[in-house]
Protein backbone atom coordinates (compact mmCIF):
# COMPACT_ATOMS: atom_id res chain seq x y z
CA UNK A 1 0.00 0.00 0.00
CA UNK A 2 2.82 2.43 0.92
CA UNK A 3 4.51 1.69 -2.40
CA UNK A 4 1.33 2.54 -4.35
CA UNK A 5 0.87 5.82 -2.46
CA UNK A 6 4.55 6.74 -2.94
CA UNK A 7 4.33 5.98 -6.66
CA UNK A 8 1.12 8.04 -6.98
CA UNK A 9 2.67 11.02 -5.18
CA UNK A 10 5.78 10.79 -7.38
CA UNK A 11 3.65 10.80 -10.56
CA UNK A 12 1.62 13.78 -9.29
CA UNK A 13 4.82 15.68 -8.41
CA UNK A 14 6.34 15.04 -11.87
CA UNK A 15 3.10 15.99 -13.65
CA UNK A 16 2.82 19.20 -11.62
CA UNK A 17 6.45 20.14 -12.30
CA UNK A 18 6.13 19.36 -16.02
CA UNK A 19 3.07 21.58 -16.36
CA UNK A 20 4.46 24.41 -14.22
CA UNK A 21 3.28 27.83 -15.26
CA UNK A 22 5.86 29.78 -13.31
CA UNK A 23 9.61 29.23 -13.30
CA UNK A 24 11.97 31.05 -10.98
CA UNK A 25 15.76 31.28 -10.98
CA UNK A 26 17.55 28.79 -8.79
CA UNK A 27 19.46 30.38 -5.92
CA UNK A 28 22.97 31.40 -7.01
CA UNK A 29 22.55 29.64 -10.38
CA UNK A 30 21.80 32.75 -12.43
CA UNK A 31 24.13 35.56 -13.37
CA UNK A 32 24.41 38.69 -15.42
CA UNK A 33 27.83 39.95 -16.41
CA UNK A 34 29.17 42.81 -18.45
CA UNK A 35 32.41 43.54 -20.23
CA UNK A 36 33.80 46.91 -21.27
CA UNK A 37 36.77 46.86 -23.66
CA UNK A 38 38.70 50.09 -23.90
CA UNK A 39 42.17 51.20 -24.97
CA UNK A 40 43.51 51.56 -21.43
CA UNK A 41 41.62 49.02 -19.35
CA UNK A 42 39.14 46.17 -19.73
CA UNK A 43 36.40 46.07 -17.12
CA UNK A 44 34.32 43.04 -16.32
CA UNK A 45 31.91 42.28 -13.52
CA UNK A 46 29.46 39.54 -12.61
CA UNK A 47 26.30 39.63 -10.52
CA UNK A 48 24.91 36.37 -9.04
CA UNK A 49 22.13 38.05 -7.10
CA UNK A 50 19.78 38.03 -10.09
CA UNK A 51 16.07 37.30 -9.76
CA UNK A 52 14.47 35.89 -12.90
CA UNK A 53 10.93 34.65 -13.54
CA UNK A 54 9.21 33.16 -16.59
CA UNK A 55 5.43 32.74 -16.78
CA UNK A 56 4.90 30.08 -19.45
CA UNK A 57 1.20 30.76 -20.03
CA UNK A 58 1.91 34.31 -21.20
CA UNK A 59 5.60 34.04 -22.26
CA UNK A 60 6.43 36.84 -19.81
CA UNK A 61 10.03 37.03 -18.64
CA UNK A 62 11.37 39.37 -15.98
CA UNK A 63 14.75 40.05 -14.41
CA UNK A 64 15.66 42.14 -11.38
CA UNK A 65 19.33 42.89 -10.75
CA UNK A 66 20.58 44.68 -7.63
CA UNK A 67 23.30 46.99 -8.94
CA UNK A 68 25.38 46.67 -5.79
CA UNK A 69 25.62 42.91 -6.51
CA UNK A 70 28.15 43.32 -9.33
CA UNK A 71 31.57 42.04 -8.30
CA UNK A 72 34.74 43.34 -9.94
CA UNK A 73 38.34 42.09 -9.95
CA UNK A 74 39.44 45.32 -8.23
CA UNK A 75 37.59 46.87 -5.24
CA UNK A 76 38.21 50.40 -6.58
CA UNK A 77 36.39 49.53 -9.83
CA UNK A 78 33.41 48.33 -7.81
CA UNK A 79 33.41 51.51 -5.73
CA UNK A 80 33.55 53.77 -8.80
CA UNK A 81 30.86 51.73 -10.56
CA UNK A 82 28.42 52.04 -7.64
CA UNK A 83 29.18 55.61 -6.59
CA UNK A 84 30.11 57.44 -9.79
CA UNK A 85 28.45 55.65 -12.71
CA UNK A 86 25.29 53.68 -11.90
CA UNK A 87 24.70 55.49 -8.60
CA UNK A 88 23.49 52.35 -6.85
CA UNK A 89 22.16 54.22 -3.81
CA UNK A 90 19.89 56.32 -6.05
CA UNK A 91 19.09 53.58 -8.63
CA UNK A 92 19.45 50.32 -6.70
CA UNK A 93 17.92 47.93 -9.24
CA UNK A 94 18.04 47.28 -12.96
CA UNK A 95 14.95 45.51 -14.32
CA UNK A 96 13.90 43.91 -17.56
CA UNK A 97 10.25 43.13 -18.31
CA UNK A 98 9.41 41.48 -21.60
CA UNK A 99 7.98 38.65 -23.60
CA UNK A 100 9.45 35.68 -25.39
CA UNK A 101 8.25 36.13 -28.98
CA UNK A 102 8.22 32.46 -29.96
CA UNK A 103 5.85 29.87 -28.51
CA UNK A 104 7.68 27.20 -26.53
CA UNK A 105 6.39 23.96 -25.08
CA UNK A 106 8.03 24.00 -21.64
CA UNK A 107 6.90 20.41 -21.02
CA UNK A 108 9.26 19.00 -23.67
CA UNK A 109 13.04 18.83 -23.52
CA UNK A 110 14.88 20.76 -26.21
CA UNK A 111 16.79 23.86 -27.20
CA UNK A 112 14.94 26.83 -28.66
CA UNK A 113 16.35 29.93 -30.35
CA UNK A 114 14.19 32.82 -29.20
CA UNK A 115 13.75 36.55 -29.47
CA UNK A 116 12.77 38.60 -26.46
CA UNK A 117 11.19 42.06 -26.59
CA UNK A 118 10.69 44.30 -23.61
CA UNK A 119 11.89 47.24 -21.58
CA UNK A 120 15.17 47.61 -19.74
CA UNK A 121 15.15 50.05 -16.85
CA UNK A 122 18.68 51.05 -15.89
CA UNK A 123 19.87 54.12 -14.01
CA UNK A 124 16.34 55.57 -14.02
CA UNK A 125 16.00 55.34 -17.82
CA UNK A 126 13.60 52.90 -19.48
CA UNK A 127 14.25 51.84 -23.07
CA UNK A 128 12.75 49.21 -25.32
CA UNK A 129 15.15 46.48 -26.34
CA UNK A 130 15.00 43.32 -28.40
CA UNK A 131 17.54 40.55 -28.16
CA UNK A 132 18.08 36.96 -29.25
CA UNK A 133 18.80 34.10 -26.91
CA UNK A 134 18.47 30.41 -26.26
CA UNK A 135 16.11 28.61 -23.93
CA UNK A 136 17.03 25.02 -23.15
CA UNK A 137 14.66 22.70 -21.33
CA UNK A 138 15.82 19.51 -19.66
CA UNK A 139 13.43 17.84 -17.28
CA UNK A 140 12.13 20.50 -14.92
CA UNK A 141 15.08 22.84 -15.47
CA UNK A 142 15.00 25.79 -17.87
CA UNK A 143 18.29 27.42 -18.92
CA UNK A 144 18.24 30.92 -20.45
CA UNK A 145 21.27 32.36 -22.26
CA UNK A 146 21.53 35.70 -24.06
CA UNK A 147 24.09 38.31 -25.03
CA UNK A 148 23.46 41.88 -26.11
CA UNK A 149 25.04 45.32 -26.12
CA UNK A 150 24.00 48.52 -24.44
CA UNK A 151 25.23 52.05 -24.99
CA UNK A 152 25.91 53.54 -21.55
CA UNK A 153 24.99 57.08 -22.65
CA UNK A 154 21.50 55.82 -23.63
CA UNK A 155 20.87 55.18 -19.93
CA UNK A 156 22.17 58.53 -18.68
CA UNK A 157 25.40 57.04 -17.36
CA UNK A 158 28.01 59.75 -17.67
CA UNK A 159 31.68 58.99 -18.05
CA UNK A 160 33.95 61.90 -17.04
CA UNK A 161 36.24 63.01 -19.87
CA UNK A 162 39.23 61.99 -17.75
CA UNK A 163 38.06 58.34 -17.95
CA UNK A 164 36.83 58.16 -21.57
CA UNK A 165 39.84 56.00 -22.48
CA UNK A 166 39.03 53.60 -19.60
CA UNK A 167 35.35 52.85 -20.19
CA UNK A 168 33.78 51.71 -23.46
CA UNK A 169 30.78 53.55 -24.87
CA UNK A 170 29.13 50.21 -25.65
CA UNK A 171 29.14 47.42 -23.07
CA UNK A 172 28.64 43.69 -23.73
CA UNK A 173 26.05 42.09 -21.44
CA UNK A 174 25.65 38.34 -20.92
CA UNK A 175 22.74 36.59 -19.23
CA UNK A 176 22.96 33.04 -17.94
CA UNK A 177 20.03 31.83 -15.85
CA UNK A 178 18.90 28.45 -14.57
CA UNK A 179 15.25 28.24 -13.53
CA UNK A 180 13.07 25.63 -11.87
CA UNK A 181 9.32 25.35 -11.31
CA UNK A 182 8.14 27.74 -8.64
CA UNK A 183 6.29 26.09 -5.82
CA UNK A 184 4.75 27.86 -2.85
CA UNK A 185 6.18 26.70 0.43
Amino acid sequence: MKKIISTALFVIAITTAASAQLYRGKADASSISFFSKSPLEDIDATNKKVTVVIKTTTNDIQFAVPMIGFKFPKPLMEEHFNENYVESSKFPTCTFKGKIVETIDFTKDGEHKVNVKGTLDLHGVTKEIETAGTISIKGTEVHVVSAFKIKVADYGIKVPSLYVQNIAEIVDVKVNAVLEPFTKK
